[in-house]
């Protein structure tokens, strides 16, 4: 056998049960831990982005085998897969960037900036990084941009449920604290309930006045 005929070397893909067929692919070419990167807020005229990013273990495990987009899973089922991430992830990091530093930096600049901060934040350096949608400059890691990755892989999974959670709990804590917008129902996505409730009581300082659809509501 020729060095062309063994190099570089190759192994199957094998389909993985759970989501883990990309995370277990790059560690039998030993480019792991595979973190996942993800975010929530991002199409939200209010309230915070958030930004999380996690490395699961190798075992796949039953508390974990529901993980998927956190949009297309129940309230429920996002709170029991959270409490189930803090438990057993390798580690977890979750970034909270203000609506104010969105608006001075722009949505998809506090993007990358929190997914950048969010890996840096992990207990263990990863040897690979998986994103969902879009390629992520910057990290200190080989990255790969996975479309739909949320549904896909399953550390991007238990970023999103983190980020998901961890968002809607704040957007439910300024609802006693910044009253009439409603932001425990909305979680300040731009529904007609919430616009309506802007167009009542114009922006809060929990608005991002770099939304058009706020800005216009400025008196």
């Amino acid at each position: 056998m020729t060095r062309s005929d063994r190099w570089p070397p190759r192994s199957p893909v094998r389909k993985a049960a759970s989501l883990r067929t990309l995370e277990f692919t790059l560690a039998r070419h030993r480019l792991g831990p595979v973190a996942g990167v993800d975010e929530a807020g991002r199409g939200a005229c209010a309230g915070p982005l958030v930004v999380a990013a996690c490395v699961l273990g190798p075992t796949q495990l039953k508390s974990l085998a529901d993980l998927d987009d956190s949009k297309r899973l129940s309230e429920a089922t996002r709170e029991r897969l959270f409490d189930a991430v803090h438990r057993h992830a390798v580690s977890h990091s979750v970034v909270v960037v203000p609506a104010a530093e969105v608006d001075r930096i722009g949505v998809h600049v506090a993007n990358i900036e929190g997914m950048r901060r969010a890996v840096a934040g992990l207990d263990v350096r990863p040897g690979y990084v998986l994103s969902d949608g879009f390629q992520v400059p910057g990290l200190p890691a080989p990255s790969l941009p996975v479309i739909g990755g949320d549904a896909t892989a399953a550390c991007i999974a238990a970023a999103s449920v983190l980020a998901k959670v961890t968002r809607d709990r704040i957007m439910v804590a300024l609802d006693d604290a910044v009253p009439g917008y409603d932001f425990a129902v909305h979680k300040g996505y731009s529904t007609a309930h919430h616009m309506a409730r802007l167009d009542a009581l114009g922006p809060s300082g929990e608005h991002r006045l770099s939304y058009r659809n706020v800005r216009d509501r400025l008196t």
